[in-house]
């Protein structure tokens, strides 16, 4: 690699660049499955990331004595975090809980959840105005979209609020498509 450099100099700066691409991006994801619990895939992910930064940085102390091979570090690593974050996003990984306040009858959204398979719990409270209902559900980051619809078509004036929730258990939540249902229709 060294003769490759020497030969086109310019190879130095987008090296760099895409380096830090991956190696911010694969910290990115590891950071969130770290805070998801994922014990197993987030230190495969740590080793590619610390090696491809070596290599990087390596060659930065090497041969990098110029701006632009700085600004594409610094440009790598920007462009690293908004990629690890559109993947993150793509990926749809955890658990949400959703809050939802309504001064409409909290049954009607409970029911309306629960047609579509996803258990909730109302509580009757008081708000600073008046008195409020108020429903938690627990749903996969997948079915945010599902969720969102049924809240606002129940009530569009209605205030909600989601957060990550690292593990949930024993409650009612929408079946998921079983990998072996593709071959075996009718089991």
């Amino acid at each position: 690699m060294t003769e490759l450099l020497e030969q086109y100099p310019f190879l130095l700066p987008l090296m760099i660049f895409f380096g830090r691409i991956c190696d911010v991006t694969l910290g990115t994801l590891r950071i969130i499955f770290v805070s998801k619990g994922r014990r197993t895939i987030a230190p495969i992910i740590g080793f590619f990331e610390v090696f491809i930064w070596i290599v990087i940085i390596s060659q930065i102390l090497a041969r990098a004595n110029d701006l632009v091979s700085y600004l594409s570090y610094a440009a790598g690593y920007a462009t690293g975090t908004y990629a690890g974050m559109l993947i993150e996003s793509k990926l749809a990984f955890g658990v949400l809980l959703y809050r939802v306040y309504t001064r409409e009858s909290g049954r009607g959204l409970v029911t309306r959840l629960s047609e579509n398979g996803f258990g909730a719990t109302l509580v009757h409270a008081e708000g600073s105005v008046d008195k409020v209902d108020v429903i938690e559900t627990i749903v996969s980051r997948q079915k945010m979209k599902n969720v969102e619809s049924l809240i606002n078509d129940f009530d569009e004036h209605a205030f909600y609020v989601t957060e990550d929730v690292r593990t949930a258990q024993n409650g009612i939540f929408p079946k998921t498509a079983n990998i072996f249902q593709r071959w075996r229709p009718g089991k």
